[in-house]
């Protein structure tokens, strides 16, 4: 049996990329912040038949990441790593003449520090699955300028690179960072209050199209859903 750590999986893509993971037979190591929409999730998780632990905690924290790699071995070993927890660092976003440092700081450390700090942890049990894998979730912020988004995406590109350079240093894993695109999640409404997302897709449509490079086990690289909806890097 398979098994997944997915981190940021309460809600929003974190939960419904171990949504499809559970559906596809995959058992499952959640981190989220909050432990009651935790629980709740993993209990929706075990509905679909998926040997599920759950952890809650901060991926900042090396004591969490350690329980995290400790569940996954209980479990068997980890073939999967999904580094999907992230902030934003401002909420709502400034521009970066006004951005709080201390926000910069903790979207470094949850966003890019974190996922590496996972990575390590994890690369024993990685390396001795069959098919090791790690899905670092992007941004196109980390490779578009745009306004108020120059903290948030400076992680991103940071995540980006440390992603390839990963998969330089590892050929024998597949390692993905891929960017879902705009959704209508509440990291998006606490980006940009008051714009209008009706015309964006929800997270369950989009973890499907990311499931492509797991099920397909898709070359290492940078990808984006949109692409993956029509196989194009």
């Amino acid at each position: 049996m398979s098994v997944a750590l997915v981190t940021g999986a309460s809600r929003g893509l974190g939960l419904a990329v171990a949504g499809e993971l559970a559906a596809r037979g995959w058992d499952l190591v959640l981190s989220a912040r909050g432990a009651g929409p935790a629980a709740e999730a993993g209990e929706a998780l075990r509905a679909a038949g998926a040997r599920v632990t759950v952890v809650a905690g901060d991926v900042a924290s090396a004591a969490h990441r350690a329980e995290l790699v400790a569940a996954a071995r209980a479990l068997g070993g980890l073939d999967l790593l999904v580094n999907n927890a992230g902030v934003l660092g401002a909420e709502p976003l400034v521009p970066l003449a006004v951005h709080p440092l201390e926000g910069l700081r903790e979207a470094f450390e949850v966003n890019v520090v974190a996922p590496l700090g996972l990575v390590q942890e994890t690369l024993p049990l990685l390396r001795a699955a069959d098919a090791g894998a790690v899905l670092n979730i992007s941004s196109d912020a980390a490779v578009v300028a745009y306004r108020t988004w120059g903290a948030y995406g400076a992680t991103k590109a940071a995540g980006d690179l440390m992603s390839a350079v990963l998969a330089v240093e590892e050929p024998g894993l597949r390692v993905w960072w891929a960017d879902p695109g705009s959704m209508r999640t509440r990291m998006m409404a606490a980006a940009e209050p008051g714009e209008d997302m009706a015309g964006l897709p929800g997270p369950e449509e989009v973890a499907p199209l990311l499931l492509r490079l797991v099920t397909e086990r898709l070359p290492s690289g940078r990808y984006t859903a949109r692409g993956l909806s029509g196989v194009e890097r």
